[in-house]
């Protein structure tokens, strides 16, 4: 390309950020209404987008499109969260801690797929993913080597995790706790459920 075509570039440039600008405001506020209210429609997620809902359709044609588009963000940033939490790194406890740490920034979208028993079907997230392998490969590793709780299976460790997650997660919406509060409780009965 020669300089002659920098505009035209830069024009496609511009209208590709604003594209994915756009798409991630309402995939943002979709979380956020769905959250609120299982039944929201595309008009409540535009409006809480600031677009239209025309605009909603041309990124989400239906429903189904705008749940399995979410799913999809939900296991891109697990994915990004387990790859931050170094869980290779140290002792098999502090990695699982570091690992809770990342997801607790995951609530609202977490709270979704827990919250609404459909969504796991709808949005695709039911298959098992390179996080869930490396999470439990953790566990087993802190098993083997004696700072993880031996007598219970792998599997076991990992659902007590995410139900102390759900729990901070319900605790700081539900009833107010403060943010830090809850994931300190969290990490608190983490610590104790997991010790061998």
């Amino acid at each position: 390309m020669g300089y002659d075509d920098m505009p035209a570039r830069r024009a496609a440039t511009a209208e590709s950020a604003t594209r994915l600008r756009t798409r991630r405001a309402i995939l943002d506020a979709a979380v956020s209404v769905l959250s609120a209210d299982h039944t929201a429609s595309l008009g409540d997620v535009a409006g809480a987008a600031g677009v239209g809902r025309t605009t909603v359709h041309r990124y989400f044609p239906e429903r189904s499109d705008l749940l399995a588009a979410i799913g999809a963000d939900v296991r891109e940033r697990v994915a990004g969260a387990t790859g931050r939490a170094r869980l290779d790194e140290g002792p098999a406890p502090e990695a699982v801690e570091r690992l809770c740490l990342e997801f607790f920034e995951l609530g609202d979208r977490l709270l979704l797929l827990y919250d609404v028993p459909q969504f796991i079907a709808w949005s695709g997230i039911e298959q098992e993913t390179p996080a869930d392998l490396a999470l439990r490969s953790l566990l087993r590793r802190g098993q083997e080597e004696g700072t993880l709780d031996p007598e219970v299976d792998a599997d076991w460790l990992q659902e007590v995790m995410w139900a102390l997650l759900y729990t901070a997660w319900l605790q700081a919406r539900d009833h107010a706790t403060p943010k830090h509060t809850a994931l300190s409780l969290c990490l608190h009965t983490l610590r104790k459920a997991v010790a061998p």
